[in-house]
């Protein structure tokens, strides 16, 4: 597994230096994206559950995390082994094809990093977030460890007995963050005023900075998972640019056909669908079928968001009906449009492959989609009763971000009504309300 250090490209090295630094962007990104669609109350709680969860995740990816995913498989391709634990024998002559071991785990963790931010928006304006610290690192180390070695780890069974495909990450982040916050959402239930009260978006150009910087650190994200600077990363770099832009489109389109016009906070989760959805293909598929996955993505994500409301589940920020959904249909398109140019050997349904690949393609689905759900559900579970996960109602109701953090986003109020808010904080905040 690990080579001298003189197998070591400088150019795949550097190039994943920069994707690493590109996809720790996306927490940020994230962050943003998140916290301009609550509302002016719980801002800064939904930027701080992305932001703290690069801290928790990192602690527990380098003391077992990444052995746990990518050390040498225990057997049946469920889990690696400890040799690595506190990352132990991998100094900087180890080499993992021609980058050092050190990039790669680093670059691995980012992965893990976004996808558990990724859930906290399923459950934004209502989570205790003390329960959300214990959270992250118990799920990182249940949930997404075991599936990220299933899907890329030595001897993982769903890359290496199954035969699935996913390049960059549908099962291990989005289908494992989209289930696990479907999960979360039954376990805490409805925010106060779900299907009553307007729960608008409060800073739009917030959203869309968001977007942006999801967008630009996904190149890292899908393109640096080729692990060089060669041709394949550059030809899944061109299908996350093009399958980002078709989902946008899609969208849009939705929109103006049902609602009669096209909305920013549209344009921003089209093209965040299409994103998702390519993450698995992007290294399965030519530009054409990129830009059919971004369509069929942005196009059945945008009708997907609203079935939060006919099946009463609470997802706050449409992770279930993007990321769930997006990252289903991304997997599952594979096994339609995989091409042999590109992944080397298998072929879909559409290029003469046949069902097989569509047959393997939909178990791993359903395997990562159950396992994540049921495990999350179950951590949940015992979290609200251990220590509760949802806040108090009078903090729901006042704001996260006023009674948990003891700050507020902004001076005046909120969006100019009700009294304004003062500046010191603690203890007399405690005694101020805020506009729901």
């Amino acid at each position: 597994m690990f080579l001298s250090a003189a197998h070591a490209d400088t150019g795949d090295t550097a190039w994943l230096l920069a994707a690493t630094a590109l996809v720790l962007l996306m927490t940020p990104g994230l962050a943003l994206f998140y916290g301009g669609m609550v509302r002016t109350k719980s801002v800064l709680n939904m930027l701080m559950m992305s932001f703290v969860s690069i801290a928790l995740v990192t602690v527990v990816w380098l003391a077992g995390g990444y052995t746990l995913a990518f050390g040498d498989d225990l057997g049946a391709g469920l889990l690696g082994g400890l040799s690595h634990a506190g990352m132990r024998g991998l100094g900087p002559d180890s080499v993992q094809g021609t980058v050092p071991t050190l990039l790669f785990a680093t670059f691995q963790l980012t992965f893990a990093i976004v996808t558990a931010a990724l859930i906290s928006g399923a459950i934004a304006d209502r989570a205790k977030f003390g329960a959300w610290l214990v959270f992250v690192p118990v799920w990182a180390l249940l949930v997404y460890v075991p599936v990220a070695h299933w899907v890329w780890g030595p001897g993982g069974w769903i890359a290496h007995h199954l035969g699935a495909l996913d390049f960059a990450g549908g099962l291990p982040v989005e289908i494992t963050s989209g289930a696990s916050g479907l999960a979360l959402c039954l376990v805490l239930g409805p925010r106060l005023g779900f299907r009553k009260d307007a729960m608008r978006p409060h800073n739009l150009p917030m959203v869309i900075l968001g977007a942006g910087l999801l967008w630009f650190g996904w190149f890292g994200f899908n393109a640096g998972s080729a692990m060089g600077a060669n041709g394949l990363a550059a030809a899944v770099f061109l299908n996350t640019l093009a399958a980002g832009c078709t989902g946008l489109l899609g969208w849009l389109f939705v929109e103006q056909k049902r609602d009669g016009h096209p909305t920013t906070l549209g344009a921003a989760s089209g093209a965040v669908a299409g994103l998702v959805a390519v993450t698995p293909s992007c290294g399965s598929v030519s530009l054409l079928g990129a830009l059919v996955v971004g369509l069929a993505a942005g196009v059945v994500c945008s009708y997907a968001v609203g079935w939060k409301f006919k099946l009463d589940y609470d997802d706050s920020l449409d992770v279930v009906g993007v990321h769930l959904v997006g990252g289903i249909i991304g997997t599952l398109l594979i096994g339609l449009f995989a091409e042999k140019a590109m992944t080397g050997g298998a072929e879909g349904l559409f290029y003469g492959g046949g069902l097989a690949q569509l047959g393997r393609q939909a178990v791993a689905v359903v395997a990562v989609a159950a396992y994540a759900f049921a495990v999350t559900y179950g951590i949940g579970r015992l979290l609200d009763r251990v220590m509760g996960f949802r806040a108090a109602e009078d903090q729901e109701h006042t704001g996260l971000d006023l009674t948990v953090h003891a700050e507020t986003a902004y001076d005046h109020g909120v969006l100019g009504h009700g009294a304004p808010v003062a500046h010191s904080v603690l203890p007399t905040a405690q005694k101020v309300k805020s506009q729901p």
